[in-house]
């Protein structure tokens, strides 16, 4: 009898738990019917998921939680926020291989409290030795670089960027920072739904390269929701950087698998190519709005697009009649000025951005008051405007944000660009390379033509904000051209509109796309405001949560006190947590 009540109570848990009809492992539950009704929250804006994480000693915001574990235990350990950024950040090419890796780029802005200075760190990689127009030609790739395969490989800059940032600002090394993802690697972790549907939508491409189906998909399919993945290869790499830093990576053991597998795919990298891998310390660029000091990273990244969008809206609100603060997210023309200002700071950024060891950008004229002024002609409040034809770039991007109780605030973000990138995945160290070389330009004319040795044009932008000259907020949002246009929208929410960061989080976006002049809105703007900016002439389409990005935040609310304050995207898996 007992034993019949205990199967019986058995049953009716796993049927509470799982959906109706579920395998082994069940789906999500979206895909199994379920449209339930959101609830309300008890205080403040109903529609904010939850309120901000707060904390005194340290707080880590990313898109995953065991990556955000894994940086708040470095603080707790006595790791400061540089030490932590690079801790979780390396657990994201664990538990995100899609999205981040060694494989891929990394930049930075940061405040360095001991050295009192914000800081701008570019670890991307170059083009690889041969990479010329006519070699492109002469592969057959006549309009554009291949999104996938080997040709599409720049070297990869994260580690050394890694590694810059430990040894200028950190307090520990790689053998500790690097221990968490090590362990997690050979471990392993379980699949979430977010990141088994990212698995599950990118098939095609881990089933294109042998190596990748061996590591990406055991017994030939993804991992299944709720099980464990293990990549020990990957542990493997951590491992020998633990011993071995940097230079296993661009001058041992795994510079020789790297190279190695891009020579057998008829790639170009050499050991030079590696070896000549150096990240570079540069100088932020800013804009002021709303009596905040707003910055970006210079070229080859989009970050300029986001001054010039601040600063067309500045500019051209109270010309064109509109009052972002008073009309906000329910007046159609908040939207449409949101919108056009995004037009035309893309056609910029499209026309002149480049890498500016190969070519000048008038960064500062681009990014004045003054130009922005000169830009109100071009927005009609009455109609929409086809912006210049453009090639927009793919996303797939980790974003990490992190202060400590020093006072120390990274804004960090690192990626392998699209979606497991090249589909190339290196033997016995189990990480993507990435496809970075994609969004290089075969047009000899363009800034961003391809040459061996250059940077390419480069999605990634960490943001920071300061306020009367001391460091306030950290943020990020990744994915494509959705960062530039999406920190315009979370900026606008929080400096016009009030939001703290979790609500500026939580509201809703739009992602527009320049190539094709669609408008994408999440599902709710798309209910009340799609009719009125399509009778506007936008071309409207319900947008899902995947193109919107994720944003993360790290803010310090009222400056000179302790209060640390984090926010996290519920589009995302993630979670700030606070020491």
């Amino acid at each position: 009898m007992r034993q019949r009540l205990a199967r019986a109570l058995a049953a009716s848990l796993l049927a509470f738990t799982l959906p109706v009809s579920a395998p082994a492992f069940a789906q999500p539950a979206a895909t199994k019917g379920f449209d339930g009704l959101r609830g309300d929250r008890s205080h403040g804006w109903i529609g904010q998921t939850r309120s901000e994480v707060l904390g005194q000693r340290g707080v880590v915001a990313t898109s995953h939680p065991l990556a955000a574990q894994a940086g708040l235990d470095i603080l707790k350990k006595g790791g400061n926020a540089f030490d932590a950024a690079v801790a979780a950040g390396a657990v994201l090419n664990v538990v995100e291989p899609e999205s981040a890796g060694i494989g891929g780029d990394v930049l930075v802005l940061a405040w360095i409290a001991k050295e009192k200075k914000l800081v701008g760190l570019n670890g991307v990689g170059r083009a690889v030795t041969g990479s010329t127009p006519q070699r492109y030609t002469a592969l057959g790739h006549t309009n554009r670089i291949p999104v996938r395969g080997i040709h599409s490989v720049t070297t990869p800059g994260a580690v050394d960027g890694w590694d810059a940032l430990l040894k200028r600002a950190g307090t520990m090394t790689f053998k500790e920072v690097l221990e968490p993802a090590a362990r997690i690697a050979e471990d392993g972790f379980g699949v979430s739904e977010r990141v088994h549907g990212d698995w599950n939508d990118h098939l095609a491409t881990l089933r294109s390269d042998p190596e990748t189906a061996r590591v990406y998909l055991p017994g030939g399919e993804p991992p299944p929701l709720y099980s464990v993945f293990r990549n020990p290869d990957l542990g493997k790499a951590f491992r020998l950087l633990q011993t071995g830093g940097r230079d296993a990576f661009y001058k041992g053991p795994i510079a020789e698998a790297m190279v190695a597998r891009s020579q057998a795919l008829g790639g170009g990298m050499t050991m030079a190519d590696l070896a000549r891998t150096e990240a570079s310390w540069v100088t932020p660029i800013s804009t002021t709005y709303r009596g905040h000091e707003v910055y970006q990273l210079p070229p080859s990244t989009q970050g300029f697009a986001v001054l010039q969008m601040l600063n067309i809206l500045e500019a051209c609100a109270p010309r064109l009649g509109v009052d972002l603060k008073a009309q906000g997210h329910r007046s159609p023309l908040y939207w449409h000025l949101l919108v056009e200002a995004k037009k035309i700071a893309f056609e910029d950024v499209y026309r002149y951005n480049g890498d500016p060891d190969f070519s000048k950008i008038d960064v500062a004229k681009l990014s004045s008051k003054a130009y922005a002024a000169t830009r109100c002609a071009d927005i009609d409040m009455k109609k929409a405007r086809t912006p210049d034809a453009a090639v927009d770039p793919i996303g797939g991007t980790v974003y990490v944000a992190v202060a400590d109780a020093e006072g120390n605030m990274v804004s960090f973000i690192y990626s392998i660009y699209g979606y497991f990138a090249s589909g190339v995945t290196v033997p016995n160290y189990g990480f993507v390379l990435n496809n970075r070389a994609a969004f290089f330009s075969l047009d000899p004319k363009s800034p961003n033509v391809v040459a061996p040795g250059k940077r390419p044009f480069h999605t990634l932008i960490p943001g920071l904000i300061m306020k009367d000259g001391q460091p306030q907020t950290v943020f990020g949002l990744m994915g494509g051209t959705q960062q530039a246009q999406g920190h315009m929208q979370v900026l606008v929410d929080m400096l016009d509109l009030g939001a703290n960061p979790q609500a500026a989080s939580d509201a809703a976006r739009f992602s527009h796309v320049q190539s094709t002049n669609t408008l994408f809105l999440e599902s709710e703007l798309f209910k009340a405001m799609g009719p009125a900016l399509q009778a506007l002439g936008h071309k409207v389409e319900l947008g899902n949560a995947k193109i919107m990005g994720g944003f993360q935040a790290v803010t310090r609310p009222r400056l000179g006190e302790p209060t640390l304050a984090g926010a996290s995207d519920h589009r995302k898996d993630g979670l700030a947590v606070a020491w």
